[in-house]
C-alpha cells in the first residue's frame, strides 16, 4: 500500500562571481530549472526572472518543484546571460550550472557548488547557492467535540448525530472540510478526536469564518438538520486553563431573522492549533537516515556459479540482489552525510574467524559455522561500507568467500539494527532514523521470532524494507508487511505503527530502473513522521526543540 508523499518545495537561488559575457557591462543572468527524463534528456520546469547587469544575483522568483522521497530526482540548474526577449535559450550565453538530485539539495538545506559548463568540467568562474524550503501551512487544528441536549429527530429511539465543518471559499460559498463519524442513538454525543489542517479548514487564516452543522443521520441520505452555527478558529481556541468553548446550535427557518435557538442544544469544543511536521521538516532540520543492508545467502538461492541462481551475476554485471541494492541505495544515500552503510549477510557458512578466503576461491568444507549476521566486508568490528558502491563491492567479494547454506532467519539482523535504533530512541531529539533493507528469496524460517522483532522495532525510530527476489511464495513476507491487518507478536501485542514494506522484485523486471525504489521507499516518510509524532518530538533545530 503506497503512501502519497509529494509536497511542494521552493528553491531560492543566488550566485556570485559570474562570468562577464557582455561588452561594456555585466551579464544579465537568469536561472533555469530542468529535470532529467533519462538518457541525457532534460525538460524545463521553471525559471527565475532576469537580473540585469549583475555578477552576484539574488533571484526573487522561487523555483517550484514537486518532491518525492522515493525517487531520485535529477535536476539541472543553469545560469544564462539573457540578451533578448525571446524565451528560447539558444541565442543566450551559458554561464554554467550544476547537476544534482533534489535529495541532495533538501538534505543540505543550503547547497553551494561551483558552476560547471558540463558535468565534470568547471566553468572557471561562478558559484551557485540553492536554499530549499517546503511550502505549505504546517499547522493543524486538533479538535475534541461533544454536544449536549440535542433535539431528538427520530420517532423511534434518539437522534444519530454527526458533525460537518465547512470552510468559506473566496466566493463566499461553503466547502466541506471535515465530516465526523455517526454516533447512534445519543443526544449527548462525544465524537472521536480529529485533526484538520488549517489550510483545508480556513486557508491558514484563523479569522476566516467556518461553519459547523449537526445533523441526524438517516440511511437514505435525507439527514435532518439539528442545528448550525458560524464562528472562526480564533474564537474556538482553548482559553487559559484548558476550558472548552461552548456554542449554541441555531436553526435558520426561512421566515425568521435573525436565527433562533429552538432548544438549548450546544456543541462543546476543545481546540488546539498545533504544528504538523513533515518528513522534510525532520530531514532539513538535521535528522539523519541510517541505511543498513541485509542480504540472503541461503542455499535456496541456488549455486552462484549457475545461471539459474538468484546470486548469479550475469554478463552485464547484475543480478536482482545488486539491482535492489543499487536502486534503493541511490535514493537513501543522499540523506546520510557520512555515506557509511553497514552491510550484512545471513544464512551462510563463513570462513574461520570471519576472514575472507584468498583468491582463487576454494571449496569450503571445514572450520566453518553458519552465520545469521556476518559483515559483508568480513570486518565484524567495522561493518561499514563506503557508499552504495562499497556495499556492492563487499557483496561481490562475499559471494566468492562464503557457502550458501541456511536456514533463513530474519530476526537476528532486525534485532541488530534495533539495538542502534533503541540507543537513538533514548535521546530526546529527532536526530537518527534507521532504514533496514532486507533482500531475500522469501523462504523465511524464524517467522515467529521475526514477528516479535518487528513488533519491538515498531516502537523505535526504524523502518524495514523487504525486497523479494525470484519466484518463491511470498505469503510470509506479505504477512509481515501488515497492510491487510495489524501484525501482532506471539503474545498478541500489536505493532505500534506500520514499519514494514514488502515488494516482490519480479513486478519491476520490465519497469524503469527507478520504479523499484519509488515503490519500496514510498512509505518511509510517513513512517518516520509517525514515529516522531508518537514520541511528540519536533524536528531538530526547530523553535519547539530548542525550548
Amino acid at each position: 500500500m503506497m503512501a502519497d508523499c509529494v509536497t511542494k518545495v521552493q528553491l531560492t537561488v543566488s550566485c556570485e562571481s559570474l562570468m562577464d559575457k557582455d561588452v561594456g557591462s555585466k551579464s544579465d543572468p537568469m536561472c533555469v530549472l530542468q529535470q532529467s527524463l533519462g538518457e541525457d534528456q532534460w525538460t524545463e520546469m521553471d525559471r527565475t526572472e532576469r537580473v540585469k547587469n549583475c555578477e552576484k544575483p539574488e533571484f526573487a522568483k522561487k523555483l517550484l518543484v514537486d518532491y518525492f522521497f522515493e525517487r531520485v530526482q535529477k535536476l539541472k540548474l543553469g545560469i544564462y546571460d539573457i540578451d533578448n526577449k525571446s524565451t528560447s535559450l539558444n541565442d543566450d550565453d551559458y554561464l554554467g550550472g550544476v547537476e544534482c538530485t533534489l535529495g541532495q539539495i533538501v538534505s543540505s538545506k543550503t547547497f553551494t557548488r561551483p558552476l560547471e559548463l558540463k558535468k565534470g568540467k568547471l566553468a572557471g568562474k561562478g558559484r551557485i547557492t540553492i536554499v530549499a524550503e517546503e511550502i505549505h501551512d504546517k499547522r493543524t487544528a486538533a479538535f475534541q467535540m461533544e454536544a449536549r441536549k440535542l433535539e431528538n429527530k427520530d420517532f423511534m429511539g434518539k437522534s444519530d448525530p454527526f458533525l460537518e465543518i465547512f470552510r468559506q471559499g473566496d466566493d463566499g460559498s461553503w466547502q466541506l472540510a471535515y465530516r465526523s463519524e455517526v454516533i447512534k442513538n445519543n443526544l449527548n454525543p462525544n465524537w472521536k478526536s480529529f485533526s484538520v489542517s488549517l489550510q483545508s479548514l480556513c486557508h491558514g487564516d484563523v479569522q476566516k469564518p467556518v461553519k459547523v452543522t449537526c445533523l441526524d443521520y438517516d440511511g437514505d441520505g435525507s439527514h435532518d438538520l439539528i442545528g448550525a452555527f458560524e464562528t472562526d478558529l480564533s474564537k474556538l481556541q482553548q482559553v487559559e486553563g484548558g476550558s472548552p468553548v461552548s456554542c449554541p446550535l441555531m436553526l435558520v427557518p426561512q421566515t425568521m431573522t435573525p436565527p433562533v435557538t429552538l432548544i438549548p442544544s450546544r456543541v462543546v469544543f476543545y481546540l488546539q492549533i498545533e504544528t504538523e511536521y513533515s518528513f522534510l521538516d525532520y530531514v532539513m532540520g538535521g535528522c539523519q537516515i541510517n541505511f543498513t543492508v541485509g542480504v540472503d545467502f541461503t542455499g535456496s538461492n541456488g549455486d552462484p556459479r549457475s545461471p539459474d541462481s538468484l546470486h548469479y551475476i550475469s554478463p552485464n554485471g547484475m543480478n536482482e540482489y545488486l539491482s535492489a541494492i543499487w536502486s534503493v541505495g541511490q535514493v537513501v544515500q543522499d540523506y546520510d552525510t557520512d555515506k557509511l552503510f553497514p552491510a550484512f549477510g545471513f544464512g551462510a557458512l563463513v570462513p574461520p574467524d570471519g576472514k575472507p578466503l584468498l583468491p582463487p576461491p576454494r571449496p569450503l568444507r571445514c572450520g566453518l559455522g553458519v552465520s545469521h549476521e556476518f559483515s559483508l566486508n568480513f570486518n565484524p568490528t567495522n561493518p561499514y561500507c563506503q557508499g552504495v558502491q562499497g556495499v556492492i563491492d563487499a557483496y561481490r567479494n562475499a559471494l566468492v568467500n562464503v557457502k550458501l547454506y541456511g536456514p533463513t532467519n530474519f530476526s537476528p539482523i532486525i534485532s541488530h539494527v534495533s539495538r542502534f535504533a533503541a540507543a537513538a530512541a533514548q535521546q530526546p531529539t529527532a536526530t537518527q532514523y534507521f532504514v533496514l533493507l532486507i533482500i531475500t528469496d522469501g523462504e523465511i524460517t524464524d517467522l515467529d521470532q521475526t514477528r516479535n522483532a518487528i513488533v519491538a522495532a515498531s516502537r523505535l525510530p526504524m523502518s524495514i524494507i523487504i525486497v523479494g527476489v525470484g519466484s518463491a511464495d511470498f505469503k510470509a513476507m506479505e504477512f509481515l508487511d501488515g497492510d491487510e491487518g495489524v501484525l501482532k507478536s506471539l503474545t498478541g501485542e500489536p505493532v505500534a505503527r506500520d514499519i514494514v514494506q514488502f515488494v516482490p522484485f519480479q513486478k519491476f523486471q520490465n519497469a524503469p530502473k527507478e520504479a523499484l525504489a519509488q515503490t519500496v521507499l514510498a512509505e518511509v516518510p510517513k513512517q518516520l513522521v509517525s514515529y516522531y509524532k508518537l514520541r511528540n518530538l519536533p524536528p531538530p533545530n526547530s523553535p519547539q526543540s530548542n525550548k
